[in-house]
């Protein structure tokens, strides 16, 4: 398991510096957001070309393939065009002299340790042989499914919303989004509780508990709902929106 920490460390360190000097040169911290899928992409094919792989290590290499390509993409779609996010813009203006050192740490390499703690199913799968793929699996495949679906339909959705120009300044309010204000991070945080079912059956697969706690923490209490719900304080909509809809949790909406 040290081995493949270790080059998994290498790669995440050399990886988040190069999109550190990337987004120096186009002077936009937000290429971070891009970055983030493509990073386990890269973990992926690093420990494909390297360690032995089983059926189930072929099943997380898969799962996670799918989801960064299409979170890269999205997100890169979504950014194209447009200013710098409001989130890294704010710090911007905020960390003053500082601002490049403090980029470095507190966004590139924060996020690549974060990348590597969400990545444990990947490390585990690399680092241990793996058994046949039982019900477990299967379980764990279904839940992810369900959480694929969430995130990309509720991004969908989003995305042509916003894309109208008659929903300028919107709430969000229908498909998904009427019954979780955050459909997207909820998929997020279920498709990685699906993966660590999947690792139940893997030796030392206790250790990716790792990857869903950790997305779930963030998501629910750091840089998810809190920080992007704090731009909607005091919007009229949004406030009744947010009386009627569940944060997180799919549910139907309260009646006031």
């Amino acid at each position: 398991m040290i081995p493949v920490i270790i080059s998994a460390v290498l790669i995440v360190l050399v990886y988040a510096s190069i999109w550190f000097i990337i987004s120096v040169i186009k002077q936009r911290n937000d290429v971070a957001d891009i970055a983030w899928g493509i990073g386990y992409i890269v973990l992926v094919a690093y420990f494909f070309l390297t360690r032995p792989h089983s059926g189930r290590a072929l099943l997380v290499y898969v799962l996670v393939l799918i989801w960064g390509v299409r979170l890269a993409t999205h997100i890169f779609l979504r950014s194209r065009g447009k200013t710098e996010d409001f989130r890294y813009k704010k710090w911007r203006d905020e960390w003053g002299k500082y601002f490049y050192l403090r980029s470095y740490f507190q966004v590139y390499i924060l996020q690549g340790i974060a990348l590597l703690c969400i990545a444990s199913p990947i490390l585990v799968v690399a680092a241990f042989p793996q058994s046949s793929l039982n019900a477990l699996d299967f379980l764990g495949l279904s839940i992810w499914l369900v959480g694929f679906i969430f995130e990309a339909v509720g991004d969908f959705q989003l995305a042509r919303f916003i894309k109208d120009p008659r929903n300028r300044n919107k709430i969000m309010k229908t498909g998904l989004w009427k019954y979780t204000r955050h459909p997207n991070y909820f998929g997020e945080v279920t498709m990685w509780w699906g993966m660590f079912l999947v690792l139940l059956s893997s030796p030392k697969g206790i250790a990716a508990i790792l990857s869903p706690l950790t997305i779930t923490y963030l998501l629910l209490f750091v840089s998810g709902i809190p920080m992007l719900e704090k731009q909607y304080q005091g919007n009229v909509e949004f406030e009744e929106y947010k009386k009627r809809t569940s944060a997180f949790f799919p549910l139907p909406q309260r009646r006031l």
